[in-house]
């Protein structure tokens, strides 16, 4: 366990690299549409997200499940356009339209965890005992999506308790501008996947 807080930081930096902001702009597209009222709902989200990206990672890093990364790289920012329509189309929310979204966490995360563990696999190169190195990593991803979830949902507080903004215009500002810069990246990743 020597090297956990190494593992750890390269996880936490990774899900908060603005160079690769898919990430960054998931977890805000999933979380976007709660307030800090919410916070049940949202651990439980990030739960589900958590739970599927976990296993992808682990079984791609221990050489169990190969796909494609380029294929990955074009579904990551899939998963955040069909995230983005989910929140836009959704009129309100109640306990049985939020077990779509549940799911829908867990599902898209399987494809992040396979995104993630592209990166992790770069770093531990041929190492045969990863068991620590990839529960370190793993738990630093998960301090930085922490972090980007309290962000959003401050940010929610924000603007719909102190500029008084409805909640309903707070969760289309943020979808619509998160959809277009994940639709865009689909589109271009969609060309390299193509060419």
């Amino acid at each position: 366990m020597t090297d956990f807080p190494l593992y750890f930081q390269l996880g936490w930096e990774h899900i908060l690299d603005w160079q690769g902001y898919d990430h960054i702009l998931f977890v805000s597209a999933l979380c976007g549409i709660y307030t800090w009222r919410d916070w049940r709902s949202v651990l439980v989200l990030v739960t589900a997200f958590t739970i599927g990206h976990s296993i992808t990672l682990a079984l791609s890093v221990l050489n169990f499940l190969k796909i494609s990364s380029d294929w990955i790289e074009f579904l990551i920012p899939v998963t955040i356009v069909i995230t983005c329509l989910t929140n836009i189309l959704q009129k309100r929310k109640s306990a049985n339209s939020m077990r779509v979204p549940y799911s829908m966490a867990m599902l898209f995360g399987f494809i992040h965890g396979l995104g993630f563990s592209n990166y992790l696999k770069s770093l531990l190169g041929r190492n045969s005992n990863i068991v620590a190195e990839l529960f370190s990593f793993n738990l630093g991803l998960e301090g930085g999506q922490l972090i980007i979830v309290l962000v959003i949902l401050f940010l929610s507080f924000i603007f719909t308790q102190i500029l008084k903004a409805p909640q309903r215009e707070w969760n289309l500002f943020l979808s619509s501008a998160i959809f277009g810069v994940a639709f865009m990246m689909a589109l271009e990743r969609l060309a390299n996947l193509l060419n």
